[in-house]
């Protein structure tokens, strides 16, 4: 009676790509990348010779077996021309990892001949390990047929000096013994290769002191003051306050007649000229007559009045007595004009002087004003007189005049009243980007930069990686790079999906990169393969890929009760799923009126994951225990039928592979 199993594909269905036909076979895929792997070719970057995925699939892992082969090949020459794999130690290196382990796997091999053991390993080593030991312990050579390994290139370690080393390593500060190292402030990337600045600010390993901030720079920090230094003093580069010499830097705002006199903190404005007798300087620096006459002595002898002239005095006897604006004459004998205007340094200063009979009157140049009570020209303050009318932005009163300036952003207009916006941008203040605004300017990051909170002009770098949804920007690993990041994939069974993010599985049995035998069939599973075979048990014949038949009886009680089929059949899920979830059914292909049907677990399941439950026209496997952790489940199911009087019993072999859930959960 033929019966037929329906297997739950939506769980863990068994995922077949189509290949679109492509005109180039999977064979001259592999060749083409066995070549290139020849050549040293970086695997990862071939020129594709097809479209398929499949065929540059297969193009890089038969380059990548090629050169691993070659590396292992090197590594077991190394064990037994020196008995030894300390040359193998001075490098960190995927390919000296490799050359080493497969060094050490043929010393295993070695030690279990000179010991008299079997070559044939029992410990638990991975799979090409085992062939390499049992191929130097059987022939002495790395291959099974026990021909001679081809004569491969020796390693270049011990030929080479240190400055060949050097160039090869390629290193981007220094190299040392072969091995590439930085500069101070400097870390190595973890390409062993490439330095990185220390964030000393982050790492706390800075050494400014309290009320310093630090602010870190390419290969160094710097501390700087959080509170400044006040009016006066400036911040110097070795982070003390020094007092600003305004007179040098020419911030003062003494007057042309007065001289600049730094003092700590500030300055004082001092004459330039003293001023001679008879005359005393008021604090502009001007030189004022003395009135003599007016001290409480009085210069004059006694009978005789006193009168003040510019810069001194004059006696004369009471017997004249001349006003404001008079003086005696030569004899003294009458009274007459004081000529005010006469001389170089008249009474106006400079400024226009017009006599009087007794008198005098000032023509002030423009700028000044004639105050009549101290008969003298008075600058005129224009930025008081006419607050917001003169200047867009700053008045500065001078002598005679005023001056217009700007606020920080702008520049003067060609009126020297007006101020226009400067465009900062155009010297280049910002590391990256800049954009000029009103009165300023704002400075912005590419994407991936973020723009420095010390200085607000530097783009620093974004650790994408470090982000609090860092670790959903990856399936698998995240490593930041200079205004990105980059995700990758476990080393083996995965390769990285084309949105750059995700990993997909890479289905072995498919691309033919898994080692089954011909008597094995390749199973694929998440992150992997496996190769499976079974045999018949003595009775049975086998009648398919998957099927045993047992042979006639001679109606024997005990032939008659076994089995009258062997199935065996392959599921693959991952762990954490759904709590009970029915993975496999069975039932015959027609059902009769009073079939009874029986179904049982009877071996396989010692931890009691699974339970068979009958169901209508047959039976189920659940799992009714939640699997936490990866592992492989054999379990045999026997389904009993009674149709007619008649008893039949079926046995299904069910081999599980139970995969991560998660990529985070595989190690390397």
């Amino acid at each position: 009676m033929d019966l037929s199993v329906i297997v739950l594909l939506s769980l863990c269905g068994f995922l077949r790509g189509q290949e679109t036909t492509d005109p180039i076979s999977l064979d001259d895929c592999c060749k083409d990348g066995k070549e290139r792997g020849q050549e040293s070719q970086d695997c990862t970057s071939l020129p594709l010779i097809s479209e398929s995925t499949t065929c540059r699939i297969a193009q890089e892992q038969c380059c990548t077996a090629v050169l691993e082969d070659n590396i292992c090949t090197s590594g077991i020459n190394v064990a037994k021309d020196q008995g030894s794999c300390d040359a193998l130690l001075s490098s960190s290196t995927c390919e000296t990892k490799t050359a080493k382990t497969c060094c050490e796997c043929c010393l295993l091999g070695r030690a279990a001949q000179e010991r008299g053991l079997s070559c044939d390993l029992t410990l638990a080593v991975w799979y090409q390990c085992g062939l390499v030991s049992r191929a130097c312990c059987v022939d002495r050579s790395p291959n099974s047929d026990g021909k001679p390994a081809p004569e491969l290139p020796k390693a270049q370690g011990d030929a080479q000096n240190t400055e060949d080393q050097c160039k090869a390593a390629g290193c981007s500060q220094s190299c040392f013994n072969g091995s590439c190292a930085c500069l101070e402030g400097y870390k190595l990337k973890a390409d062993a290769k490439t330095c990185e600045d220390i964030n000393e600010c982050l790492l706390g390993s800075h050494h400014c002191r309290g009320g310093e901030r630090c602010i870190n720079t390419l290969g160094s920090y710097r501390c700087q003051r959080v509170i400044s230094c006040g009016t006066g003093y400036e911040l110097t580069d070795n982070n003390k306050c020094e007092d600003i010499d305004e007179c040098e830097t020419g911030t003062h705002n003494c007057g042309a007649e007065l001289e600049c006199q730094n003092t700590a903190g500030s300055f004082r404005c001092r004459p330039r000229v003293q001023c001679g007798v008879g005359f005393i300087q008021d604090a502009l620096g001007s030189c004022i007559d003395i009135n003599e006459c007016l001290s409480v002595t009085g210069p004059c002898p006694s009978g005789h009045m006193c009168f003040n002239t510019v810069g001194s005095y004059t006696c004369q006897r009471h017997s004249v007595t001349c006003g404001r604006g008079y003086h005696l004459n030569a004899d003294g004998s009458r009274c007459v004009d004081i000529d005010e205007c006469a001389g170089p340094d008249n009474s106006c200063d400079g400024h226009g002087c017009i006599n009087l009979v007794g008198s005098y009157r000032c023509e002030c140049r423009a700028g000044f004003i004639f105050n009549s009570i101290s008969r003298s020209c008075e600058d005129i303050n224009e930025c008081r007189n006419y607050p917001g009318r003169l200047c867009a932005h700053k008045c500065e009163n001078i002598l005679g005049s005023y001056k217009c300036s700007c606020t920080m952003g702008f520049k003067l207009a060609a009126d020297g009243r007006n101020c226009d916006d400067l465009n900062e941008c155009e010297s280049s203040p910002c590391s990256q980007e800049c954009a000029n605004v009103y009165g300023s300017y704002q400075c912005y990051c590419r994407r991936g930069y973020q723009l420095s909170d010390a200085d607000g002009i530097t783009c620093e770098d974004i650790d994408e990686c470090a982000l609090p949804t860092g670790g959903h920007i990856c399936s698998y690993r995240c490593h930041n790079t200079p205004g990105s990041f980059l995700c990758t994939c476990p080393a083996i069974g995965y390769t990285l999906a084309p949105n750059g993010r995700s990993c997909q599985d890479i289905d072995e049995c498919v691309t033919s990169t898994h080692s089954c035998s011909e008597s094995e069939s390749c199973f694929n599973i998440q992150g992997g393969y496996k190769c499976l075979n079974f045999d018949c048990p003595a009775n049975y014949r086998r009648s398919g890929d998957t099927r045993c038949e047992r042979l006639p009886c001679n109606q024997t009680s005990e032939c008659l009760a076994l089995p009258v089929r062997i199935t065996y059949y392959h599921l693959t899920f991952p762990t954490k799923i759904p709590i009970p979830t029915n993975i496999f059914r069975m039932g015959p292909s027609n059902s009769a009126l009073g079939d009874d049907i029986e179904v049982a677990i009877v071996d396989g399941n010692q931890g009691g994951y699974f339970a068979a439950k009958r169901v209508e026209q047959g039976g189920v496997l659940v799992v009714q225990k939640p699997i936490a952790l990866p592992q492989d489940f054999e379990i045999s199911l026997e389904m009993k039928l009674r149709r007619f009087g008649h008893l039949s019993v079926y046995l299904f072999k069910i081999r599980l592979f139970v995969t991560p859930d998660e990529l985070s959960h595989i190690s390397e």
